[in-house]
């Protein structure tokens, strides 16, 4: 009896069991079909084939008759090292120098000495030339020289060693007694400054940093000047 009952309360289990089972599984038949949720791809399938990128890179073929643009016609502008620089700063400066002497030469009063002769007008051909140079104190070269030291270096060339210095070279050789009877190549000298003539009451002279060595009139002279004969 006990075994008929445990028989039918198992069956009754099993029969509980498998009709819940029944509820919880959903089932789907052709009415449901049409509501039914269809997925579909978010982004496009790729299809585009990769190239082969180091190929690309290596391609230098270009056809001839291609426009660029006019890029080959630009005019790129050329930049100069800090030499290339100061090389031509340095030329520039030499050719205004040059300039400026040859204006300087130009606007100073002509003496004719090309008929002039003897060893005084030679001296006063040969300080001509100077016309433009440098002036600084205590010197007595070309590339530099005071009044005294220009009279000094010029009457060196000829063999005549002076004193450098404009009171001393007031005493030298023979006394003019006045500027009617100077020769070109007399010095004209005083305490203060010193100078060669050079004829039609001109001087030949080293002036000052300023204006260096140029003609002048012997008013350059302040106060009273001599006038010596060396040769």
């Amino acid at each position: 009896m006990m075994n008929a009952k445990y028989i039918a309360s198992t069956l009754v289990t099993i029969a509980a069991a498998a009709a819940m089972f029944a509820c919880v599984t959903p089932t789907v038949n052709a009415a449901d079909m049409g509501t039914a949720v269809v997925s579909s791809r978010s982004f496009p399938k790729v299809t585009t084939v990769k190239k082969n990128i180091l190929a690309e890179s290596t391609a230098t073929s270009t056809d001839d008759n291609s426009s660029w643009g006019d890029v080959e016609s630009l005019d790129v502008p050329q930049t100069q090292s800090q030499a290339e620089k100061d090389a031509a700063a340095q030329a520039q400066a030499s050719q205004t120098q040059a300039a400026s002497r040859s204006t300087q030469r130009a606007a100073i009063p002509q003496v004719d000495l090309g008929s002039a002769t003897g060893s005084g007008a030679d001296v006063a051909r040969f300080a001509s030339q100077f016309s433009g140079y440098p002036y600084v104190y205590g010197g007595n070269t070309p590339s530099g020289w005071d009044c005294s030291g220009f009279v000094q270096y010029v009457y060196a060339q000829f063999g005549i060693s002076l004193p450098h210095s404009s009171g001393a070279q007031a005493g030298v050789g023979t006394a003019v007694g006045s500027l009617a009877q100077a020769q070109p190549g007399d010095i004209v000298a005083n305490g203060t400054h010193a100078a060669i003539y050079i004829g039609n009451g001109l001087v030949m002279n080293a002036l000052s940093p300023g204006l260096g060595t140029q003609v002048t009139s012997t008013s350059v002279f302040s106060g009273g000047y001599s006038i010596r004969r060396v040769l």
